[in-house]
């Protein structure tokens, strides 16, 4: 026995009884590239991207490094690169100048308005992408809310949901490939699938933001679009987080009205949820990494407290683990850089 040993003289060397042992199927890379249950690829990203008006303008969100509020010739050259990875969608979010916003989101509704020009846009110069476009009302209301407010300052259902409808319609005919409501009204799937067979948009995909919490983790997004609500909360329309039963009630209404993909938002707190929806529907699931979540990780690594790009990658793993089908990121680009560099 070596002076260096890590067994004391009295350990003896007597193999235990084992008929399994896990181990042997971690012993060589290859092995556990073999056996491995989950893995990531280009194709389960969505890129979340910022549009804003004017030319040649990137502006930094400085709470979330690496993210940019872009004109749109300046997007289109992200979205060639997400291209070229390999990446088959993005979602697209609009900052509204200040001037254009009401009290019921009327730009919205503007054919030639941002969302709408930038939707043409793309799928002028990239036709085979999938181009998701966000349908809520926050970026575009003077109040920052999802919906309508009365003059009691309750955000109304039902009148919120037939601008979500024709707000729809219009993203339809500028060419989008799928819808995106994240603004949590109620009945809000079925008067858009409704309002878009109506148009003869039967083509047009409708993805649910099927549980989107009342969470904490969206204030960098929130700096980016300068659509944080100007009083109060989104409590009244959006999830209580320490509700999972809820989820399944949403989920289970989405898929009854119409909707083709489901969402869960925001997405490292919440796997539980996610795992909870997977276990019932058979529709593709998706998650959403959201501002929060990426913003963390990027303050730590530039702390040097966490490799940046390994617990980026094991957060995306998580939602994979859980269920997801498909995983909304900022750092998409970024990951499919590291997956091409294993």
């Amino acid at each position: 026995m070596t002076s260096n040993t890590i067994l004391s003289p009295k350990t003896t060397t007597k193999s235990l009884n084992l008929l399994t042992r896990p181990r042997r199927n971690r012993k060589s890379a290859a092995i556990r590239s073999l056996v491995q249950e989950n893995r990531l690829h280009p194709s389960d990203f969505v890129l979340p991207l910022f549009a804003m008006e004017g030319n040649g303008i990137e502006e930094p969100v400085l709470s979330m490094p690496g993210v940019f509020r872009q004109s749109l010739d300046k997007m289109l050259k992200t979205i060639e690169r997400a291209c070229y990875y390999g990446i088959p969608a993005i979602e697209l979010f609009s900052l509204v100048p200040e001037e254009l916003k009401d009290i019921s989101g009327s730009e919205s509704l503007n054919p030639n308005g941002l969302q709408q020009r930038a939707v043409r846009e793309i799928k002028k110069e990239f036709p085979h992408l999938c181009v998701m476009a966000d349908v809520a009302l926050d970026p575009f209301t003077s109040t920052g809310h999802d919906g309508v407010v009365n003059e009691k300052g309750i955000i109304l259902n039902d009148e919120s949901v037939s601008i979500l409808a024709d707000f729809s319609v219009s993203l339809a005919e500028a060419g989008v490939d799928v819808v995106a409501p994240s603004d949590m009204m109620d009945g809000r799937i079925e008067a858009i699938r409704q309002a878009l067979d109506l148009n003869g948009f039967f083509d047009v995909s409708i993805l649910s933001y099927t549980m989107k919490y009342a969470s904490a983790f969206y204030g960098p997004f929130r700096d980016a679009l300068n659509s944080a609500p100007k009083f109060g909360d989104k409590k009244t329309y959006q999830a209580n987080p320490a509700n999972s039963r809820e989820a399944l009630i949403e989920a289970e209404l989405d898929e009854a009205e119409g909707a083709d993909l489901l969402l869960v938002k925001p997405g490292i707190a919440y796997l539980d949820i996610l795992a909870k929806i997977r276990a019932q529907t058979a529709l593709p699931l998706g998650v959403y990494q959201v501002s929060g979540e990426y913003a963390m990780i990027k303050a730590a690594a530039e702390k040097g407290w966490i490799n940046g790009e390994e617990v980026m990658m094991e957060s995306l793993m998580s939602f994979k683990r859980a269920g997801a089908d498909f995983i909304f990121t900022y750092s998409a680009i970024e990951a499919c850089e590291y997956l091409k560099n294993q």
